[in-house]
């Protein structure tokens, strides 16, 4: 940018069909004009009522290019690769994530739009990316998507089916994962008219079925986890005031001991770890990666700095409204992409080369402290300038590395305000100083990209990889006795 009865023999929301209607209506128009004794035309109507229904089950189906997410695991996990244990994924209600995929055109707040069924076509990387000639190598380019920013939940669920410490038996798994695509239920009812309900609807579905699962009430869901694709303050609605953003799923008192990863995590929270937004990129093999690194080291850069965005004239005081004008002013300096004029969404030719010719990126705050675009300039090779600590303090800890000056620039916003100039700070970094943080930047690049779930990376781990092991070592630590801990402090 969600409560309908509930009960175990019917998982589903209450779907709409008019199939009832068309048939009823069809045979009292022909049953008019015609006699009934005439065989023929009972032949005719029949066959008009069968036309209909085959035609108003395939249109809910729409659209037939996204079919859902296949479970085709079937190789067991190796106990050698899998040192921090395994993971089950539940089969859950299809309304909660099948469904959602299957009637995309739903998601979607705004009816004239088909944002959202892109956005969730590949496994959640989107379209494939157009336009890349002179820009991303050629072989490259078949692993470019214009992913959504937002579409993490799907991505971790195509990735997790195939992931290689997945285990089918519950008693040897030690985390359990919750497939539930929460971000996407909620988005459409972020806006507008809909009520606290609305935005409740699906989390309430989702905790009732899980609820009663053996597994979770052998620990009250304290080794069960879940993506949400969104930022953290999505799922934090504090009242059931129609009026309030969000949905209160994380403070429900079910979630109280459920481990979440999302893009961007409150740092109040020790159950929320953050896992990095996923970029256009998705390598299929390690040598992609090798490739892409070769290439960004090899660039030359024509512009000192730049900044890709839109201003929020709704925001008083707005910060991106004083960059764009700064970066006008300094255009020998700095590259400019006026995302109010330029399509900015998922992803853009010019958006690419304008980092790929930078060697730093302003990087103010986005929907939340956070920026996908601070990884897609990352991803080319561009040195992020922060102008808040929250854009980079507790984040991605287990991604990136805990220095942040190691790879980034900080300007505090209020300096900024008040006169300082940012490109004297930047003209003050040495080009020896430059090149140490983009390649600090190359060296850690494939822990922020998610490669397609069949890639093979040889022993490179990428985002995902990196995010399991993560959930699995605490779970692992988390069920040692107590002597066992105290052994190793």
């Amino acid at each position: 940018m969600m409560l309908p009865s509930f009960s175990n023999s019917d998982h589903h929301l209450p779907k709409k069909s008019n199939t009832l209607e068309l048939r009823n209506s069809t045979f009292s128009l022909i049953k008019s004009l015609f006699s009934l004794k005439n065989c023929a035309w009972i032949v005719l109507t029949i066959l008009t009522q069968l036309l209909i229904v085959v035609f108003l089950n395939r249109a809910s189906l729409w659209p037939s290019t996204l079919p859902a997410i296949q479970d085709n695991f079937q190789a067991p996990p190796h106990e050698k690769d899998c040192e921090f244990g395994t993971v089950y994924v539940y089969d859950l209600p299809p309304v909660l994530n099948k469904e959602l995929i299957e009637n995309c055109q739903d998601l979607d707040p705004w009816p004239w739009s088909s944002k959202y069924c892109s956005a969730v076509s590949n496994g959640g990387f989107g379209p494939s990316a157009t336009g890349l000639d002179g820009i991303v190598p050629e072989n490259l380019v078949p692993a470019w998507y214009w992913t959504e920013m937002y579409a993490a939940e799907v991505i971790y669920h195509e990735r997790i089916l195939s992931y290689k410490c997945r285990t089918r038996n519950l008693d040897e798994a030690t985390a359990f994962y919750i497939p539930f695509y929460v971000g996407l239920a909620v988005g459409k009812y972020l806006w507008f008219n809909h009520t606290a309900k609305d935005r409740d609807r699906h989390s309430l579905i989702m905790l009732n079925w899980v609820k009663d699962q053996p597994s979770w009430k052998r620990t009250n869901g304290s080794d069960h986890f879940i993506m949400l694709g969104r930022l953290t303050w999505d799922f934090r609605r504090l009242h059931d005031s129609d009026t309030e953003w969000g949905t209160s799923f994380i403070y429900m008192p079910l979630m109280k001991n459920v481990l979440h990863l999302t893009v961007e995590r409150s740092q109040w929270d020790e159950l929320e770890f953050s896992v990095p937004y996923p970029t256009a990129f998705h390598p299929r093999s390690q040598s992609d990666i090798q490739q892409w690194q070769s290439f960004i080291r090899a660039r030359k850069r024509s512009s000192l700095f730049c900044f890709v965005g839109a201003t929020r004239k709704s925001f008083k005081n707005d910060f991106r409204g004083l960059l764009m004008n700064y970066c006008k002013n300094e255009s020998d300096s700095c590259r400019l992409v006026d995302c109010s004029v330029t399509h900015c969404y998922d992803g853009a030719p010019v958006i690419l080369k304008t980092f790929l010719d930078s060697d730093f990126c302003l990087q103010p705050k986005g929907d939340g402290f956070t920026r996908r675009s601070t990884f897609d300039c990352m991803l080319f090779g561009a040195i992020p300038v922060y102008f808040w600590e929250g854009s980079f303090k507790d984040q991605y800890q287990w991604h990136l590395p805990g220095a942040a000056e190691a790879y980034s620039v900080f300007i505090d916003n209020n300096g900024v305000r008040n006169g300082t100039d940012i490109r004297s700070v930047l003209e003050r970094y040495s080009r020896e100083e430059v090149n140490k943080m983009r390649e600090t930047i190359i060296d850690f690049m494939p822990k922020f990209l998610y490669s397609s779930s069949n890639a093979d990376l040889g022993s490179v781990k990428d985002a995902f990889d990196i995010a399991m092991d993560g959930v699995l070592r605490r779970f692992m630590e988390q069920k040692r006795p107590a002597s066992d801990k105290e052994v190793n402090t």
